[in-house]
């Protein structure tokens, strides 16, 4: 069977999220948008641990349907942030009870800083019987790869995964060859359970049924069937800009002015120079068991730009009005283009079917700002 899965979000308890977010919440947002598994985020957290296993029975996490899985981001002594899951609470708690003294704030933050290495917490993981591998690996402010040039030499092994982030896809990834045996996750990092954030990025993995055990070999055993995430320029690092103004520059430019930007911001290194910089390959080698890689962003988003409205409640009505034909998922890559014909506006559906076809285009974001689409 293939499932939908998102395999990094976050609860209330890390920055930048909403104090409202329950787990019910997530499965009901899940649901709409046609997950089938999700992350629960930060299980390293005391309390949002009681709201996990609120819902737990025979050591499986399911609401209405849709199925958890134990997760947490940490990052690392160097600023680099790891994203584990685990297969049950016995396996959570141990890799806690190994790091807890490295780190001030695990009982605080759903995503904790621990002051060890990355091939510490892999030998950590991996006498807890955890996944890992390195989140968001490309971004320029905490990411593996913003800061040392080889995943391999930083853990001193083979990771598990790694998580491409919404500035990078395979194209990038696999100009690099140390890759080339690593499973690709793409991930939303939500922070939210609405629509436009919850599964901006999945996995679409093969399953005998949903249990730790087969989720475990989809992404050792490269069973991932598809990656599905924002063209890359839609990312918001994925051009060399300033982080205050967002100016962009080309890379030797920012160079000659010392990543100082005109009007005294930082200018951040976008995710394409460096994969120019770290590529082995001018263009990508995929490997056979790399899977399709489809570019698509959220059905509000698509709705906002081509019919040019900008009011969150019209965007959210012509949402609902759609997702009446299936869940949004099934909208945008399922549904035969015909059948939505009738229900959808052509200029909803000419985006989809170009999103389908690769025939986007977007200018690039940069410096912390997103990218744009162009639907013409």
């Amino acid at each position: 069977m293939l499932i939908n899965a998102d395999f990094h979000v976050h609860s209330p308890y890390s920055g930048g999220t909403s104090e409202k977010i329950d787990l019910k919440l997530f499965a009901g947002g899940a649901k709409k948008k046609g997950l089938n598994l999700i992350a629960t985020g930060d299980c390293l957290h005391p309390v949002w641990q009681k709201e996990i296993k609120k819902y737990e029975k025979n050591g499986i996490i399911e609401i209405n349907g849709i199925y958890f899985v134990l997760s947490v981001e940490i990052e690392d002594k160097n600023r680099v942030h790891h994203l584990l899951l685990f297969p049950d609470f016995y396996s959570a708690n141990d890799f806690k009870e190994k790091i807890a003294k490295y780190s001030k704030n695990i009982d605080e933050d759903g995503r904790p800083k621990v002051l060890l290495n990355g091939e510490q917490i892999l030998e950590f993981a991996k006498e807890s019987n955890a996944l890992i591998g390195p989140a968001h690996a490309f971004t320029p402010w905490t990411s593996l790869y913003a800061y040392f040039d080889s995943v391999l030499s930083y853990y001193g092994k083979k990771p598990d995964f790694i998580e491409l982030g919404l500035s990078a896809d395979s194209n990038y990834a696999d100009r690099i060859k140390e890759l080339h045996s690593i499973t690709f996750l793409t991930n939303s990092d939500a922070h939210s359970h609405l629509p436009n954030r919850l599964g901006r990025e999945f996995n679409r993995l093969e399953v005998g049924e949903i249990s730790w055990d087969e989720i475990r070999k989809a992404i050792l055993n490269h069973k991932i069937s598809l990656n599905v995430g924002f063209p890359p320029e839609k990312g918001k690092y994925n051009r060399t800009a300033c982080a205050s103004c967002h100016r962009q520059f080309k890379k030797e430019v920012a160079e000659e002015m010392n990543w100082t930007c005109y009007c005294g911001g930082v200018i951040k290194k976008g995710v394409k120079d460096r994969i120019d910089e770290l590529a082995d390959f001018s263009q990508p080698v995929h490997p056979k068991h790399r899977p399709p890689y489809l570019h698509l962003i959220p059905l509000a988003e698509i709705i906002e730009e081509a019919l040019r409205i900008r009011a969150k409640y019209s965007i959210r009505k012509k949402w609902e009005e759609i997702t009446k034909l299936g869940n949004e998922i099934q909208i945008l890559l399922d549904i035969d283009i015909e059948k939505l014909r009738k229900f959808v506006p052509p200029a909803i559906l000419n985006a989809i079917k170009a999103f389908r076809e690769g025939k986007i285009k977007i200018i690039p974001g940069g410096g912390g700002k997103y990218g744009e689409i162009v639907i013409e």
